[in-house]
């Protein structure tokens, strides 16, 4: 007689502080594409803040004299990084994830990695959950409840104060541009932000052009014809993706970002901190069987995230202003 493996319901109660929960939240926060495709730099282990010091030379290189003379200017500033404080209150019904939790178990799924116990089951959901809004935080967050102030804001409000050291607004010419982005114009909107570019950062090798999901749409439609003639971009029409890549910049995909939004940047000038070691993560998992009887369990999360641009000069950003 064929024996049927039955599964015990799973108990959850577990609690995860710290840097213990510092790998639970790596999970859950670097898994958002912008981090997770590596598209800006990560700063992992800030606890409470960051100085982000920047130096600017200038008129170093002088003629060679047998004294030391003291050659051209040497400027140092500063922004904070400050991840905010964040937290995940969820409660569900076990007896919905239960199901998927054993058919992962006997294998009838397609996930490649299968969780080892129910607690990282239930953490991986709620993780992915985390990671889409970290995502749009991290381009379009604003100073509300359940967000970080985002790029997108503290470009805008660079732009509008103006000054020496502000973020460059995309220009055609001596105008300033924005608006919606479209497949007939997406790529004069991509040609005037690059050339906005200044010439001290136009060819560093980490010079991407990162744009919102209809942007990437448009950059395709254009691409397949019409803009670059009836056949599209080598004769492919509407066959196959065409390149990610506008006059040998690298176009990344950002679904965070809001529509119509283009940065060109490096992604060594844009940061995203967090304190995967700090003493205020914590994962915890309850099961409230024991406490009340019911078939709910509770999921909290606190963690810390934040973003934060280097030099604005070498920043250009189209969108609102």
């Amino acid at each position: 007689m064929k024996k049927i493996q039955k599964f015990a319901e799973p108990s959850v109660t577990s609690t995860y502080a710290g840097e213990f929960a510092g790998q639970y939240i790596a999970a859950a926060l670097l898994s958002a594409r912008t981090l997770d495709n590596k598209l800006i730099t990560i700063h992992p282990n800030v606890k409470f803040k960051e100085v982000l010091q920047k130096v600017a030379v200038d008129g170093i290189v002088q003629d060679a004299s047998c004294d030391f003379v003291t050659s051209g200017s040497v400027v140092l500033s500063e922004r904070i990084l400050e991840p905010k404080e964040l937290q995940v209150n969820l409660q569900l019904c076990k007896q919905e994830f239960v199901d998927s939790w054993e058919a992962l178990q006997l294998g009838y799924s397609a996930f490649d990695s299968i969780p080892a116990n129910f607690n990282d089951f239930l953490i991986s959901y709620v993780g992915g959950k985390v990671a889409e809004a970290t995502e749009q935080s991290i381009w379009q967050g604003a100073n509300v409840n359940g967000q970080f102030l985002g790029f997108e804001t503290a470009f805008s409000a660079s732009i509008a104060a103006g000054g020496s050291t502000a973020v460059l607004a995309a220009k055609s010419g001596s105008i300033v541009i924005s608006g919606s982005v479209t497949s007939a114009n997406v790529l004069d909107k991509l040609n005037s932000v690059v050339n906005t570019i200044p010439d001290t950062v136009y060819g560093k090798e980490d010079v991407l052009l990162y744009v919102s999901t209809n942007v990437a749409k448009a950059y395709q439609q254009a691409l397949a014809g019409g803009a670059i003639g009836a056949n599209g971009w080598n004769n492919q029409m509407n066959v196959g993706e065409k390149p990610f890549n506008f006059n040998g910049i690298e176009i990344v995909l950002c679904p965070g970002m809001s529509a119509s939004k283009i940065v060109a940047a490096q992604k060594s000038n844009l940061f995203f901190g967090t304190g995967l070691l700090s003493d205020h993560n914590e994962v915890r998992v309850l099961d409230m069987a024991n406490l009340d009887g019911s078939q709910n369990y509770r999921i909290i999360m606190r963690y810390t995230a934040g973003v934060q641009f280097g030099i604005g000069q070498d920043i250009v950003y189209y969108g609102a202003y």
